[in-house]
């Protein structure tokens, strides 16, 4: 398999290296008895960590592959591409 890299994962790592932290504090937190609001908080931190992460690595690599497949086309054959990699910002 070869290497496969985007701009975009050094950020998506320290997305979820954060969301790692939260986690490590939730488990902490039920073994130590913190009230389940204070958990449910943190769990929505570690939620929205990995989803972000999720998006920014879908996005990166949707628009990588649609270049290299596409390539370079005139304004107005692009609509129908600009339009898809749009709307993967609502994933």
């Amino acid at each position: 398999m070869t290497e496969h890299t985007h701009a975009t994962h050094p950020e998506i790592v320290k997305r979820l290296k954060r969301a790692h932290g939260h986690l490590r504090s939730v488990i902490a937190m039920i073994e130590d008895g913190k009230p389940c609001l204070d958990i449910a908080q943190q769990l929505s931190a570690v939620e929205k960590a990995i989803i972000n992460a999720k998006r920014t690595l879908i996005q990166d690599h949707l628009d990588h592959c649609l270049e290299e497949t596409v390539g370079a086309l005139p304004r107005d054959k692009r609509q129908s591409i600009d339009g898809f990699k749009a709307i993967t910002k609502y994933l």
